[in-house]
């Protein structure tokens, strides 16, 4: 199930694009301006973005190109004012679609469906950010306030996967399945090496990876930093 993330300072019109976004069969999120979009961003995984152009603060533009500073993610912009300008600049900024206010719901979720299958409904994402540890699964890389940490290949991985999903418990056999390519065997004491390894090298930031007694893992971005 594709995740949308709607962007608009009208209650309202988020709230009817939620509703037609669910008949799709869309996981929705919604964010009020462009500073809450950036943080949900950063913090859980979309595969697309509806974002109005206008938004008072951090407007679509900024936020836009805020975000193509870090994700490829499908972007669909939404403008009250049918102006050459205002497209050619969503363009210039990367945006993938553009639809004009007021407009059809249902043609707003045709062109979702069009930017989700020429994407492959999945987004690429060039980094996660969490606090002052930085991954880049391009690079295969991970730091903190730029120091790269020197990490073994599934112990990456494994940050990786984590990372990946903040707040979702991750039970051993899946990481073992996603991480190691294999199903769980009855032994988890491979996960729980390779985390003990990870916390080591993350520091003070060893907390963000807490041990769910009796099942797995959670990312937590938000655990206090020792």
């Amino acid at each position: 199930m594709a995740k949308l993330l709607i962007v608009d300072d009208d209650i309202r019109l988020r709230k009817l694009v939620r509703t037609y976004g669910e008949v799709e069969h869309y996981e929705c999120d919604e964010a009020a301006d462009g500073l809450a979009a950036l943080e949900k961003l950063q913090n859980d995984h979309f595969d697309l973005v509806i974002l109005d152009v206008m938004m008072p603060g951090l407007d679509g533009f900024e936020t836009l190109e805020r975000i193509r500073k870090t994700s490829e993610i499908p972007v669909i912009m939404l403008t009250a004012r049918n102006e050459e300008y205002d497209k050619l600049t969503g363009f210039g900024l990367g945006v993938d679609d553009y639809v004009s206010k007021p407009f059809s719901p249902k043609e707003l979720m045709a062109r979702v469906g069009a930017v989700l299958k020429r994407n492959g409904k999945k987004s690429t994402v060039l980094s996660y950010q969490y606090k002052e540890l930085e991954i880049r699964p391009d690079s295969r890389t991970a730091s903190i306030s730029g120091k790269e940490l020197i990490l073994a290949p599934k112990e990456f991985d494994l940050l990786l996967e984590l990372a990946k999903n903040p707040g979702t418990v991750m039970r051993r056999d899946k990481l073992l399945q996603d991480v190691w390519g294999y199903s769980y065997c009855g032994d988890g004491r491979t996960v729980d090496t390779h985390v003990k390894s990870v916390r080591d090298r993350l520091g003070p930031y060893r907390s963000m990876i807490q041990t769910v007694w009796g099942v797995g893992y959670k990312f937590d971005p938000d655990a206090v930093i020792r």
